[in-house]
């Protein structure tokens, strides 16, 4: 099976490419600068902005499933229009899409949610995530919108390198201890998007995983996985600071882990000392 990984140049591409050779699948991978550090089949430049360029990437690849994994963060064309014009073009040709979208939608005031709940953004990155899923689904009502929250793994994320500059006092911030996410190992919801994208699921589904941690909470396990000093950590409170977003988004991942042969580890797991040593092997 062909499958189009848009963003493979990123740190979750990366690894949709790498479990997708290794069952098997020929991957093509789009980057928007350069090409990342992955070995799909084949490399195409991609520019989310540029209808055109869409229609020959997909056309070229004939794709048998679509996965965006890109991120524009709050740029709009890129993060709320690209996406869509990308379902527009996959829906013409009748290819599965699956988007991965982000407990950003979600302003945390209702701290649980789950798939019958409605976005209500609190940031320009949040709105125009939820842009996309709602014009997603409108022109591809059979394609996969799966929200997912802070991406860790591999020591390679954004969060484990943050960790590691505050601990060694390379830059300046502080961790929110007043932050709630539902953090997810990256080979966890690669392979999750990969089983929703070979199966007959439609719609919205929540992949993240099941421990509901601070930002600080998440910093401190990872600095104890990583041999830190956690007491170096600073910690802070995004409701004092001038960074906007919401404080407390719990996502509720129940309903599609049950139709999953994946399991989708807590943070607490997979940040354990036992999985660091599985990791240092």
């Amino acid at each position: 099976m062909a499958i189009l990984i848009v963003g493979g140049s990123g740190f979750l591409g990366s690894e949709l490419v790498r479990q997708a050779r290794a069952a098997g699948h020929t991957t093509v991978a789009t980057y928007t600068t350069k090409p990342g550090d992955s070995t799909p089949d084949a490399w195409r430049r991609l520019d989310l902005r540029d209808a055109e360029s869409l229609d020959s990437v997909v056309a070229d690849a004939q794709p048998r499933v679509v996965i965006n994994a890109s991120s524009g963060r709050a740029d709009w064309a890129i993060t709320a229009e690209g996406p869509v014009q990308l379902a527009i073009v996959t829906a013409k040709r009748g290819t599965p899409m699956v988007h991965v979208s982000t407990d950003a939608v979600f302003s945390g005031a209702g701290t649980l949610y789950d798939e019958s709940c409605l976005p209500d953004p609190i940031t320009p990155y949040g709105a125009a995530k939820a842009a996309a899923e709602t014009g997603i689904l409108a022109v591809h009502p059979k394609a996969v919108v799966a929200r997912t929250s802070l991406i860790i793994g591999h020591g390679l994320s954004v969060h484990e390198r943050l960790v590691h500059e505050l601990a060694a006092g390379t830059t300046d911030g502080a961790l929110y201890s007043d932050d709630i996410r539902c953090p997810v190992h990256v080979s966890d919801l690669a392979a999750a998007l990969l089983e929703l994208a070979h199966g007959s699921a439609a719609g919205i589904h929540h992949v993240a995983g099941p421990d509901a941690l601070s930002r600080h909470q998440l910093g401190v396990l990872i600095a104890e996985r990583d041999g830190l000093d956690a007491s170096r950590l600073p910690a802070g409170l995004r409701a004092d600071s001038t960074t906007p977003g919401p404080l407390d988004v719990r996502l509720d991942s129940q309903a599609t882990q049950r139709h999953l042969r994946t399991r989708l580890r807590g943070a607490r797991e997979f940040l354990s000392s036992a999985a660091a040593v599985q990791r240092k092997g």
